[in-house]
C-alpha cells in the first residue's frame, strides 16, 4: 500500500522530519482494507455507490420481501457502524484518508500530485545533471542579460527550445540542481582548464543573480538548509576529467570553487582513464591513450576525490573504468546521468553486473531522460524512464537509484556519414520523453510512480533525493576520516602527454 504516513527513522538518516504516527497508520490501514475489494469508496470524486459485502446488503430483485426487509435492516446497521468507523478514521488521519482512498480506488491525477507535493516538501528533489550553463554559452548569452526568471517556453526572443528556467524549476518542485561545468573534448590540452573556470563562474553568477530563488551550496547540510528555506540549492559538477589538465592542483582548486563531483571522462579518453566510446564501434574516439580502465595516476585521482569529499561520477566511462574506479574508491560513486544497459544497449548505460556492485559500494545511478539512453532511438516516453528506474531498483536495490535528467543537453542532432557516399548523411534528433519536455515535469513522473504499490512514500523519497543525500554524507564522512592525509602530489607521466608538449610550459 502507498504509505501516506511514516514512523520514525531508525537508520540514522536525517534528510526528512517525520513524526511517530503508528496508531493513525494502523487505523488508516484498516480503513483501506475495508475499502477494497469489499467496500469501494471514491472520495471526494467519483461514484456515490457503496458496495458492501455479500450477505450485508442484497440487491437481487428475486428475493422475498421479508428477506429484503431483514437484509435492509442489517445493511442499515452495518452502514451506521461503517460510517462511524470511517468518521473516526477521518478524524485521526485528516485529509490522509480521502487521498488514500483516491489512490487505491481511482486514477485521479490531482490526488496523486498532492501526495507528491507533500513528499517533495519533506525531501528535496535533487537532479544530478543539467547542461544549461554550456547551452547559455553556446547561445551567446550571459548570466547578466539572460531572463532566467521567466518561463522561457513562452519567450519569443530566446525561443521555446530551452528546457530550464527558474519558473519551471519551481513548477517541477526541484529542490537542488547539479549544474554541469562542461567543456568539449576538443579543448583537452588546450584551454580546457580556462573554459571550465568560466563555466563554474557562470553557474556562480547565475545563482547569485537570483538570491530569492537559488543558493550555491557545497555540502549536504547546506543543501538541506536551502530546501528548508524554500530556495533551490545549486551545486557544480565537472563533466569530464580533461577539465583538470591532468593536474591534482587544478582538481583541488575546482573543489575550492564549489565543484562536488567529477565525471572521469567525456567523449574522449584522458591520459589516465578510458571513455565509454572505446566500447562503441559506431563512434569515432581519439585512441591516443589506453589505460585499460584507470592508470596508476587515474587511481590516484579517485583517491584524491575521496580525500576532498568530491563524488566520483562514472557516466561516460568505459566498463573497465567503472570496475577500476569501484575497486579504487573508498566512498560511494554516482552515475550522474545514465540508464540501464539491459534495456538500451548504449555504451553510456550501466551493465547489470555493475548495478549489482553498487549495492556493495553504496552508490547510485541517476536516470537520464535522453531518448538515446532510454530507448536507443530518437524518441522516448515517460514509461521508458519508469522502466529504467524499475530495472535499476530490481537489480541494485531501491537505495541505488536517482534522477539525472540532463535537460538542456538532450535536444540535439547527430550527423552520421555513410561510408559509400560522404555527401549523404542521416540526421538524428534526440529528445526527452514526450510527457517530460522540461524541468517542470518531475511531479507528473512521480505521480505516475505512486500508482505502483511497490513504491511507498519512503521509497519515492529515496529516489528523488534521499539516496543522493546519503551518498553526499558518506563522501563527506570519508573525507573527514582522511583529513589527516596530505594532498596528493602525483604527476602525470610525461611520456603520456609528450604529444601535447607544444602547448605546455616546460619546467627547467
Amino acid at each position: 500500500m502507498f504509505q501516506l504516513y511514516e514512523g520514525p527513522r531508525t537508520d540514522g538518516m536525517g534528510y526528512h522530519s517525520s513524526h511517530p504516527r503508528g496508531k493513525e497508520v494502523d487505523i488508516l490501514e484498516t480503513c483501506l482494507q475495508l475499502s477494497s475489494p469489499e467496500l469501494i469508496c471514491k472520495i471526494p470524486n467519483g461514484d456515490a455507490t457503496r458496495r458492501v459485502k455479500d450477505g450485508l446488503v442484497s440487491s437481487s430483485g428475486k428475493e422475498k420481501l421479508s428477506s429484503r426487509e431483514n437484509g435492509n435492516g442489517l445493511g442499515k446497521r452495518w452502514l451506521i457502524i461503517l460510517g462511524l468507523l470511517f468518521l473516526g478514521c477521518a478524524i485521526v488521519a485528516g485529509v490522509g484518508l480521502p487521498l488514500a482512498l483516491e489512490l487505491r480506488s481511482s486514477h485521479l491525477l490531482e490526488a496523486r500530485l498532492l501526495v507528491v507535493k507533500r513528499i517533495l516538501s519533506e525531501t528535496p528533489l535533487i537532479d544530478g545533471h543539467n547542461d544549461f550553463a554550456w547551452n547559455l554559452r553556446q547561445s551567446g548569452g550571459t548570466a547578466k542579460d539572460f531572463p532566467f526568471e521567466e518561463d522561457l517556453s513562452k519567450n519569443v526572443t530566446w525561443g521555446p527550445e530551452w528546457q530550464t528556467d527558474l519558473v519551471r524549476l519551481r513548477r517541477g518542485n526541484v529542490g537542488a540542481q547539479f549544474w554541469s561545468a562542461y567543456v568539449p573534448c576538443e579543448a583537452q590540452f588546450l584551454d580546457a582548464v580556462q573554459l571550465t573556470l568560466e563555466q563554474i563562474d557562470l553557474v556562480r553568477r547565475l545563482t547569485s543573480k537570483h538570491p530569492g530563488g537559488m543558493r550555491l551550496v557545497t555540502s549536504s547540510a547546506e543543501l538541506e538548509k536551502a530546501h528548508k528555506d524554500g530556495v533551490i540549492a545549486s551545486l557544480v559538477g565537472l563533466e569530464g576529467g580533461h577539465s583538470i589538465g591532468s593536474s591534482m592542483a587544478v582538481l583541488r582548486s575546482f573543489h575550492l570553487l564549489g565543484a562536488r563531483y567529477m565525471t572521469l571522462t567525456h567523449r574522449c579518453n584522458t591520459p589516465w582513464a578510458d571513455s565509454n566510446l572505446v566500447e562503441d564501434p559506431n563512434e569515432d574516439v581519439p585512441l591516443d591513450f589506453h589505460s585499460g580502465g584507470l592508470s596508476g595516476f587515474g587511481r590516484a585521482i579517485v583517491k584524491e576525490l575521496n580525500r576532498l569529499g568530491m563524488l566520483v561520477d562514472l557516466s561516460h566511462v568505459s566498463t573497465q573504468t567503472m570496475r577500476a574506479a569501484l575497486a579504487a574508491t573508498k566512498a560511494p560513486v554516482i552515475f550522474s546521468h545514465s540508464a540501464a544497459r539491459a534495456l538500451c544497449n548504449s555504451s553510456r548505460n550501466v551493465p547489470d553486473d555493475i548495478l549489482r556492485n553498487l549495492s556493495l559500494n553504496g552508490g547510485l545511478v541517476m536516470v537520464s531522460f535522453d531518448s538515446a539512453h532510454l530507448s536507443c532511438s530518437t524518441s522516448a516516453s515517460m514509461h521508458d524512464v519508469i522502466a529504467h528506474i524499475t530495472h535499476i531498483r530490481k537489480t541494485a536495490g531501491v537505495n541505488h537509484v536517482g534522477l539525472g535528467a540532463g535537460y538542456d543537453g538532450i535536444v540535439r542532432y547527430v550527423q552520421s556519414l555513410f561510408y559509400k557516399c560522404a555527401e549523404e548523411m542521416t540526421i538524428k534528433f534526440y529528445s526527452p520523453p514526450t510527457e517530460l519536455p522540461d524541468v517542470s515535469g518531475y511531479p507528473l513522473l512521480l505521480a505516475e510512480l505512486t500508482r505502483d504499490r511497490r513504491w511507498s512514500a519512503a521509497d519515492i523519497k529515496k529516489l528523488v533525493g534521499g539516496n543522493l543525500l546519503r551518498v553526499l554524507k558518506e563522501a563527506e564522512s570519508q573525507s573527514s576520516a582522511l583529513s589527516g592525509q596530505p594532498p596528493a602530489e602525483e604527476w602525470i607521466a610525461q611520456e603520456l602527454i609528450e604529444d601535447s608538449a607544444y602547448c605546455r610550459y616546460h619546467d627547467t
